[in-house]
Order: C-alpha cells, then sequence, then structure tokens
C-alpha cells in the first residue's frame, strides 16, 4: 500500500458518535465474566447519560495460555440481556468468522477489531470477509507495534469488504522502554492517523495506554486536548476481583468521577494541541540527540582501544583545548548561551575520558592455545 491517503467510502453518518458536544463514552468490563457481574456493571453505568456504548470481552486473546481466555459465546447471551434492560448499545471484540457470526446472531451493535488482531493482515480480512454484505459500525484499534500503514491498511480491507461506518481506537503501543504506561501512548500517532483518514472518527482507549486506574484521568485529558472524538474506558462493577486487566478497571463510580474531571473547553482544547505540537518536536529531537550521543560514545570506545594498542596517554590537553574552543565559537556563531554549551561539552568529555579510562584497564584477551 502506498503511503497515500486512502480512498475510503464511509457512510453520510456514522452510528459511532452521539451527535452531541461531548465526546463518546464506551464502558464496560475489560471481561464479561458473569451474568450477574454484567448487569450489575451495565445498571451502574447506565446512570450515568455520558456512556451510550457497553462493551464487553468475550473471547480474549492472552500473552501466554493458562490465562483467562474470556467466557464465550454464553457472555453474549448476557450482553444481549444488557441490551434489552438498559436501552445502552453493545460492543465487542472480533478476531475471526466464528466470533463475527456469532456476534451478529446475538445483535451485538459495534464491533472492535483488537490490536493483536490487527498486526496480521490475514487476521483482518478473515473478520472482513465474515463481514461482506453487513452493516455494522466496525473500530479499529492501532497495531501492537507502531505501523500507521498497517492500521490504515485494516480499515482499507473492511471498507473494501462494503463496511462504511468505520471508527479508529488508539490504545498506545508496545515499545522498549513503556514507563510509566502499559503501552506508550506516542501521542504524535493521533495527528499522524488524523492526516491519513481525516473523516473516521478516532477514540481513544486510556485504560490499555496507563495500565492504572491513577493515571486514566491525565491519559484521557491528554487524549481529549488532542481531538479525539471519544473514550473507551475499562469499568467493572468491583475491579479488585476481576479475572483480567484488574489494575486498569475502575468502578462506576470511578467512571462518573472520571468523565466529570475532563476539561472540554474547546478553546483549551486548541491550544494544547498547538503545545503537543512542540512536544512531539522536542521528542523527535531529543532522541536524535540520544542515538548522536551513543554514536559518540561508541567512538569514543574505539578511541580507548586504539590508544591502548598504541600505548598512548588517555588525556591529551591539547586536542581538549581545540575541541572546546571549536565548539563554543560554533555555538557562539549559532546564538547559544556559551556557559550552557560549556557545560555540555565538559560533561560529554568527562563521560568519554570514562569510557576510555574503563577501556584501558580492562584485562587483555585470553590468549588461545592456537594463537601461542
Amino acid at each position: 500500500m502506498s503511503s497515500n491517503k486512502p480512498n475510503l467510502k464511509l457512510a453520510a453518518k456514522t452510528k459511532l458518535l452521539n451527535g452531541g458536544p461531548l465526546p463518546t463514552v464506551i464502558a464496560g468490563p475489560c471481561s464479561a465474566e458473569s451474568e450477574e457481574q454484567m448487569l450489575q456493571t451495565a445498571r451502574e453505568i447506565r446512570k450515568d447519560k455520558r456512556v451510550t456504548v457497553f462493551r464487553a470481552g468475550i473471547w480474549k486473546p492472552r500473552t501466554r495460555p493458562g490465562m483467562f481466555e474470556g467466557i464465550g459465546t454464553v457472555g453474549l447471551e448476557w450482553l444481549k440481556t444488557v441490551k434489552q434492560e438498559t436501552g445502552l448499545l453493545t460492543a465487542v471484540e472480533v478476531a475471526n468468522t466464528q466470533h463475527v457470526e456469532e456476534a451478529l446472531k446475538h445483535g451485538v451493535d459495534i464491533l472492535w477489531i483488537g490490536a493483536r488482531t490487527t498486526v496480521n493482515p490475514f487476521s483482518v480480512q478473515e473478520v472482513a470477509d465474515a463481514l461482506r454484505g453487513v452493516d455494522i459500525p466496525v473500530m479499529v484499534k492501532n497495531p501492537v507495534n507502531p505501523d500507521i500503514q498497517l492500521w490504515v491498511g485494516a480499515l482499507e480491507r473492511l471498507n473494501l469488504a462494503g463496511i462504511t461506518d468505520l471508527g479508529l481506537i488508539h490504545r498506545g503501543f508496545s515499545t522498549p522502554n513503556n514507563k510509566p504506561y502499559r503501552n506508550h501512548p506516542k501521542w504524535e500517532t493521533i495527528q499522524e492517523i488524523r492526516s491519513l483518514v481525516p473523516e473516521v472518527p478516532l477514540f481513544c482507549d486510556p485504560s490499555h495506554i496507563a495500565g492504572r486506574r491513577d493515571l486514566l484521568q491525565p491519559v484521557s485529558q491528554q487524549a481529549l486536548h488532542l481531538g479525539v472524538d471519544g473514550l473507551m474506558i475499562e469499568t467493572h462493577i468491583n475491579p479488585a476481583v476481576a479475572l483480567s486487566d484488574a489494575s486498569q478497571q475502575v468502578t462506576p463510580e470511578g467512571l462518573d468521577n472520571l468523565l466529570t474531571s475532563l476539561d472540554l473547553e474547546p478553546e483549551r482544547v486548541a491550544v494544547a494541541e498547538q503545545l503537543q505540537e512542540f512536544r512531539n518536536l522536542i521528542d523527535k529531537l531529543d532522541n536524535e540527540l540520544i542515538n548522536i550521543l551513543f554514536l559518540r560514545s561508541d567512538i569514543s570506545k574505539r578511541i580507548g582501544e586504539y590508544k591502548k594498542a598504541s600505548a598512548l596517554d588517555i588525556y591529551q590537553a591539547g586536542r581538549w583545548v581545540e575541541v572546546l574552543q571549536n565548539r563554543l565559537k560554533v555555538a557562539t556563531d549559532t546564538g547559544l548561551d556559551e556557559t550552557f554549551v560549556r557545560a555540555i561539552f565538559d560533561a560529554i568529555h568527562r563521560h568519554s575520558i570514562g569510557i576510555q579510562n574503563e577501556v584501558m584497564s580492562s584485562a587483555p584477551a585470553a590468549t588461545s592455545v592456537m594463537e601461542k
């Protein structure tokens, strides 16, 4: 697929948005566990008019076997009861033909494709084929890895199968260092996906980004500041006994408090969007700076190895004076503060000397019998 904007044929009006000034809120437990758990949670959620869709995991793709992998089709019966009793729309995750067929048979209103499925075009195509000729909203979570084209490709596969009511769910990405999050938000991704498919509603799943209840509020607020159309928040009547992802779920009361705390003023959203653009640029430059420092450290190590092999002293004052004077002149010409630049290069120099000291003091590699 090319990097150009996809040519999607979309419904004139989506069923995913509530049509009002407030974002659409989807809430419900990570997993359907029992009929009582489902109904108690739904009844409490229904008291909050800001929530219009009830979600529940019926089939749970787990990282390792032996974990709770969902209650299965019987949970769809409970979901059907929730819909009849509360009037809330219902939503479930599907990953294959059987899931689609069972969900449709039980009258589920909205389907979504999970992150583990989005990464596999074969699985997405299977779901798309199973939905051919069906008029139902389908949302696609971003793939586990940060691959925008893979995400867009899933939309295209569904659209080619005739699904025109499409949505996106930003749930964060698995990266080498996600801390403090469960999945790194990589907020710049929202702008990237918006630029490619601006007409497709975009939701945020703060539960899977945060992984912790105490981070749900700031993650939700940031997402709203970046202009998402809705939130998907995992809500359980008693998170402490949840069979999956207990630490990231809130009670219905906690959900109410969370939604009430969010700032939805449009003018503040615009300011936050501009601020986030600057922050994204800073993040990009910092990453480049770290990569350069890594490369410089590697060169320092190689210099140390050369000095050791050549029996040279580590510290050569004349060379350092020359380097520092040159860097300070470049900094002054650029308009940077000389004191600031001197402090940075002093730290870099100390680090370089430390690396070379470590190399010089290391024992020589053991000599093999053949080498003797």
